[in-house]
């Protein structure tokens, strides 16, 4: 079974180019390939009814991030600070880079 990629990466600032969400930027928390999600922190926030447990005693409502579709999200771009599609480059040293299909800039930490 082939491995299933996504342009984005944990850590990554991405911007909601889609949905109710849309021009909301923020950090990359989990990145789930086989679903082709992602999870944002503080972006598509549920509230979930808890039963009361060791953890939480009083039970109620908590708060959570759900994840959201990779395709209604795009990195930002480091350099130019606009959300980037994402192509693949050779570096210098020969390793693959993920890099910004407009200016050139690399999404990937030096």
């Amino acid at each position: 079974m082939e491995k299933a990629k996504v342009h984005i990466k944990k850590g990554d600032t991405v911007i909601v180019t889609a949905g109710r969400q849309r021009g909301q930027t923020g950090k990359v928390l989990v990145v789930m390939p086989r679903k082709q999600a992602v999870v944002v922190e503080g972006l598509n926030v549920v509230k979930r009814a808890v039963r009361p447990n060791p953890k939480n005693p009083q039970g109620g409502f908590t708060e959570k991030e759900a994840p959201m579709s990779a395709s209604k999200v795009r990195p930002v771009c480091p350099k130019c600070g606009k959300p980037a599609r994402v192509r693949r480059q050779l570096a210098q040293d020969g390793s693959k880079i993920r890099a910004c299909a407009k200016c050139g800039g690399s999404l990937d930490a030096e």
